[in-house]
């Protein structure tokens, strides 16, 4: 470094070099200055939690604070009118657990979560399978089988309690065509939980078209086209090649899937109210008939029942991400 020197003045002041002189004024006072680089990194927690907060308060707001309360209200009793008159434990979940309704209104909702997750899962897989053969007019058809995403569950249980009709819905128009009785396809116990089911399944089958269809494009042509060279076509082709590759795909409908129809509520609320002989009231419905249905503000046994539903969903999904998710290749 060179060497500073004072300059004095005619009047015998001593005049300190300037800045420009060489030396850093953080070497003077003993601290180095920051660099750009390092106020960068600073700030950059900051600027983090400032594009997070709009999203922390919507979480905050409509999930995690009624997720306290709903915890909160379960181990309290209400009054008639809804509020919490003291805390009781665990009364509710006694309650729940040593109640014969309560155990049927799981059976159903397993029952109905079985009857269209696998179904629904399936006939998209083999119509989108269809779809992707080289025939005229695939753009309407794949279209036309997407459709059923664009309505809302409300539209399509409406358009389905119209064909569901006793008296005058299609489906028993076209029974009666060939000499049928006429079915009493929502009232009857034995048949409504798979009258809704099928209502449910076709509602689903856009979106898992959509998604498998995606699957499908995605699919890389050299292994398709290595697999036919080898012989590989037909039957053999989708189970050997397509299939393994699509896994990703079938395990995220799968486990999205199950969570829709364990809270599955529009359908049932429109055509069957939960019954007939309470055959299709879910854990859901169950939920909304103690808390809102008839003015029976029963809030406490209906959040002990939502942290149930809780707990079976976190459940089915840790299962499906523990077993099933080891089958899945991932490219």
């Amino acid at each position: 470094m060179d060497e500073v020197t004072d300059v004095t003045t005619t009047s015998g002041e001593k005049v300190l070099p300037e800045h420009g002189s060489g030396e850093d004024p953080g070497e003077r006072s003993g601290t180095p200055s920051p660099t750009p680089a390092g106020r960068e990194a600073r700030r950059e927690p900051f600027v983090a939690v400032l594009y997070l907060l709009p999203a922390l308060v919507v979480f905050g707001v409509f999930i995690f604070w009624p997720l306290v309360k709903s915890i909160l209200l379960s181990v309290q009793g209400t009054d008639i009118l809804g509020n919490p008159s003291g805390f009781v434990g665990l009364v509710n979940y006694t309650r729940l657990f040593s109640d014969p309704d309560f155990l049927q209104v799981l059976w159903v909702t397993f029952a109905f979560t079985i009857l269209t997750v696998i179904p629904s899962i399936a006939i998209a897989l083999l119509i989108a399978l269809l779809l992707q053969s080289r025939i005229k007019g695939v753009r309407f058809f794949r279209t036309a089988f997407a459709l059923p995403f664009a309505f809302s569950v409300a539209t399509a249980s409406v358009i389905f309690g119209v064909l569901f009709n006793p008296a005058s819905g299609v489906l028993n128009g076209i029974l009666n065509t060939f000499g049928i009785d006429k079915v009493q396809w929502l009232t009857n116990p034995d048949l409504a939980l798979w009258s809704v089911s099928g209502a449910t399944v076709w509602m689903q089958i856009g979106y898992n078209l959509l998604v498998l269809s995606a699957g499908l494009g995605a699919l890389p042509e050299d292994v398709l086209e290595a697999a036919r060279l080898d012989g590989a076509s037909g039957l053999r082709l989708q189970r050997s090649i397509v299939m393994p590759l699509l896994t990703p795909q079938l395990f995220f409908l799968v486990v999205v899937g199950t969570i829709h129809s364990l809270q599955s509520f529009g359908q049932i609320k429109i055509l069957t109210v939960g019954g007939p002989e309470d055959r299709t009231t879910t854990l859901v419905y169950s939920i909304y008939e103690q808390a809102f249905a008839n003015n029976n503000s029963n809030y406490g046994y209906a959040s002990a029942q939502a942290m149930v539903l809780l707990v079976i969903v976190l459940i089915i999904t840790a299962l499906q991400f523990g077993v099933l998710e080891r089958r899945v290749f991932y490219r």
